[in-house]
């Protein structure tokens, strides 16, 4: 399905209500054909892109469709749990939970090259998948959230993603990707045209190894939850702000290495929390948010007094380019 990677120059930039549901149209009938009676398995993150993959999919063929959230171990604080929240008990998609957090963390574990990691992550999920499509019956199709950024960054060799380059010769899965020829900012007008709540449509993105890109390095698990608390509490006080309505993407990194600092009057050799907020429109360009200081310093106080394991907090004022969003 939708065998060209490459968007067509003519194609007009999704930017009206008008244009998204002109689009939304257009690939509920091309969807509905090709699918036909047959069976649909979807990633279901909770993200934008695949949310609106979802929406799309429900609108073309409803219960055939089936959506399976993994919890690898790598979600934000309390994500998993508002994926089942808003999905299953509000929507009440077809929705079948997955707690993989050991299996993939011992994939994981001693990994410190950031491609190699990727790699790792995306071949278990699609192993999952497979798992969980021989106990359904009759799943011919994956569906997945690839959007425009990801294809253009793998092609140049940026840097790999989860869900570009086709799947395994053993997977016997073909795919389904509706929104891989949008930019972000067309992922979420379609959204909002499909009658996506706010709260998701405009929901920061994510990327799919999840916290695995932002533990730089080899993951270990306190340091992993170490920026599960500090990211937690960067969105609040960003909340709390009304930030989360005007940075684009905003995120903590915990990098492999530590710093002398003091803590109640003792040493402490512990990790730095590097702070990134970016605005962007279409993911290929993007400009550091200019944070107010006073803020700066009470996140500074909370992570260090609160988040075990972390004495020293920065900010990351490097655009793209020549720094990617993410740090891995």
């Amino acid at each position: 399905m939708y065998p060209s990677n490459v968007r067509d120059p003519k194609m007009h930039r999704i930017d009206s209500e008008a244009l998204a549901k002109a689009f939304i149209d257009e690939n509920v009938a091309y969807l509905k054909k090709e699918i036909g009676n047959e069976q649909v398995l979807l990633a279901l993150s909770g993200g934008v892109d695949s949310s609106v993959v979802a929406a799309l999919l429900i609108k073309a063929v409803g219960k055939q469709l089936t959506c399976i959230h993994v919890n690898h171990g790598l979600m934000r604080k309390g994500e998993s749990e508002q994926v089942i929240e808003v999905f299953k008990n509000q929507l009440g998609a077809n929705l079948i939970y997955i707690d993989a957090t050991d299996r993939f963390l011992d994939k994981l574990a001693g990994v410190a090259n950031p491609e190699q990691k990727r790699k790792i992550i995306g071949a278990e999920f699609i192993k999952v998948f497979d798992e969980e499509a021989a106990k359904l019956s009759g799943i011919k199709y994956l569906a997945q959230g690839t959007i425009y950024p990801d294809i253009l960054e793998s092609d140049d060799g940026i840097k790999s993603h989860h869900n570009v380059g086709g799947l395994p010769e053993e997977v016997k899965f073909e795919l389904v990707e509706p929104v891989k020829l949008l930019f972000k900012d067309e992922v979420r007008m379609v959204g909002k045209a499909l009658g996506l709540p706010d709260g998701m449509v405009y929901r920061q993105p994510f990327p799919g190894p999840g916290l695995g890109v932002r533990c730089v390095g080899a993951i270990t698990r306190d340091r992993l939850n170490a920026l599960r608390e500090a990211d937690a509490i960067l969105r609040e006080e960003f909340a709390n702000a009304g930030l989360d309505k005007k940075v684009w993407q905003y995120f903590v990194i915990v990098p492999d290495f530590k710093s002398t600092g003091i803590t109640n009057g003792k040493r402490t050799f512990e990790w730095p929390a590097v702070i990134r907020a970016i605005n962007t429109k279409d993911a290929m360009s993007a400009t550091v948010e200019e944070v107010d200081w006073t803020l700066l310093k009470k996140i500074t106080q909370r992570i260090t007094s609160e988040v075990e394991g972390i004495n020293r907090v920065l900010y990351d004022l490097t655009p793209k380019p020549s720094g990617t969003i993410e740090w891995e």
